[in-house]
């Protein structure tokens, strides 16, 4: 690992920092990294947004968003006048219309390439990509280490991703793209390479000849909460399956890297991507289900339906549910279902991942289970980050026959490592950023390996024309999705 004090300091450049994913989340996850102190000490902030602010306004725009985002027991923090201090000196703000190119030359007025690395952070909808790299190119403030770091969804196909990768291509090398999905800055995400390649116990059980199915589960109670133009022109199978759940597949599922470089990484998640068995129209009835939420009740309150969201189109066929048997074809994973399924306005808000080892051929514990259940290893990324084993367990007496019960062995993250403190995504991806450490993040080629697949289902869907089955809000989607998966003799993790 590099010393902390290799690390040149940077010029953080967000391009619509006054925008919801700026406020949310990247001033957030700067103030936990500044309260951390790992933020270089002559690193500068830069909101750029085309409205007119005095730089006191920003700074205050940035106070409040701290106060209404930041979690209780960081906001606590806030209360040291000596961390704010150090934070909102670093802050600094520009009044650009991003559509003008002449207006990137006032960023000659607070950068230095000579001192500090060049960040640009891209919070902005993508069809104004091409107009910044044309303004940063033409304005001379970009260098060699310059980078430029941009957010899905980057195209809605493989064709307009490659048109995004193009324009930014044109001005930024491969090597200075820094492409986030935020699920990779997780620490149980991060922790699949520890487990899988720094234990022998799974290493060596780690393919189809131990291995029954996997599921992988990203359940979301919220519903379009004020999303509707943007989500319903995408869906959930190009808004969570195209990123978030294939990234989690392949760490699932990639051969061990050479070592930990982003190459090597890379590589092998490509790997895994490539060998997806196609969902095409033959198919894609028995391998896919869509959902569309209707009105129901989640923790007690009425909620509305899809179609009855603010804003909405009555007529509307976009799915906010999606559940999929994926096969890899590769010797490793010959005959391995992996069973996704993600929604909106579902029964609780969880995003695991549940390995199923296969069932023992003979049972000599009858008198507790007619059929040995499978040992799980489960991985929960949110909300309650942490690693359970289910085995079985002798119920401790003196009785005349063994009697088995389930136990799980709990890996809680914040129970074991309580002295550590343990970051969202977010926070750690920005750092890596502005590291300049391009391994968390996704290569051109992943990304339109992604869209290949995905758009296989996207096409087969459009010439079935069908309409997405309704599932009540509140519960775990469309009946359908359980049979997709009891076809096989299998059942969802409840």
């Amino acid at each position: 690992m590099k010393d902390k004090k290799a690390f040149k300091p940077c010029d953080l450049v967000i391009f619509g920092a006054l925008g919801d994913l700026s406020r949310r989340k990247l001033l957030i996850s700067l103030y936990r990294l500044e309260n951390a102190n790992l933020i270089e000490p002559d690193t500068r902030i830069i909101g750029i947004d085309r409205h007119a602010l005095e730089q006191s306004e920003f700074v205050e725009i940035a106070h409040k968003s701290l106060q209404e985002f930041l979690h209780e027991e960081t906001l606590n923090n806030l209360k040291e006048e000596s961390v704010w201090q150090r934070f909102s000196a670093r802050l600094s703000y520009l009044k650009i219309d991003l559509t003008q190119l002449d207006q990137y030359k006032q960023l000659k007025t607070v950068t230095d390439a000579k001192t500090r690395v060049m960040v640009n952070y891209f919070a902005v909808s993508p069809f104004l990509f091409k107009n910044i790299c044309q303004g940063l190119n033409q304005s001379g403030v970009l260098t060699e280490e310059s980078r430029m770091v941009m957010e899905k969804p980057i195209g809605h196909n493989l064709k307009s991703s490659k048109d995004i990768n193009d324009e930014v291509a044109s001005v930024f090398s491969e090597k200075q793209v820094f492409r986030i999905d935020h699920y990779l800055g997780k620490e149980t995400v991060l922790n699949l390479l520890a487990l899988r390649f720094a234990n022998s116990i799974f290493t060596t059980n780690w393919n189809h000849n131990t291995i029954d199915h996997i599921q992988i589960t990203v359940a979301e109670e919220v519903g379009i909460e004020g999303r509707w133009e943007y989500f319903d022109k995408t869906g959930q199978l190009r808004d969570m399956v195209q990123n978030h759940l294939l990234q989690i597949l392949t760490f699932i599922a990639m051969e061990p890297p050479v070592n930990l470089e982003a190459e090597s990484i890379h590589n092998e998640k490509i790997k895994v991507l490539k060998a997806l068995r196609p969902i095409t129209l033959s198919n894609v009835e028995e391998k896919t289900v869509r959902g569309q939420y209707t009105s129901g009740y989640l923790k007690g309150q009425a909620v509305p339906g899809y179609l009855e969201e603010e804003g909405a189109n009555t007529e509307s066929t976009a799915e906010s549910f999606v559940a999929l048997r994926v096969d890899i074809d590769n010797w490793r994973w010959a005959g391995v279902p992996f069973y996704l399924r993600t929604g909106k306005r579902l029964q609780g808000k969880r995003t695991e991942i549940v390995v199923y080892f296969k069932q023992l051929p003979h049972n000599i514990f009858k008198d507790s289970f007619r059929d040995l259940p499978p040992n799980k290893l489960i991985i929960h990324l949110q909300p309650n980050e942490g690693v359970e084993i289910e085995i079985l367990n002798k119920i401790p007496g003196i009785d005349e026959h063994i009697k088995l019960k389930r136990t799980k062995l709990d890996l809680s993250f914040s129970e074991t490592f309580k002295k550590s403190r343990i970051f969202g995504g977010y926070e750690k991806l920005v750092l890596e950023a502005m590291r300049g450490n391009p391994t968390l993040f996704l290569s051109r080629e992943e990304i339109e390996q992604a869209w290949t697949w995905i758009d296989s289902i996207q096409d087969a869907w459009y010439h079935l024309n069908a309409v997405p089955k309704a599932y009540p809000a509140g519960t775990w989607g469309p009946v359908a999705s359980v049979a997709l998966i009891a076809r096989d003799g299998r059942a969802w993790e409840e």
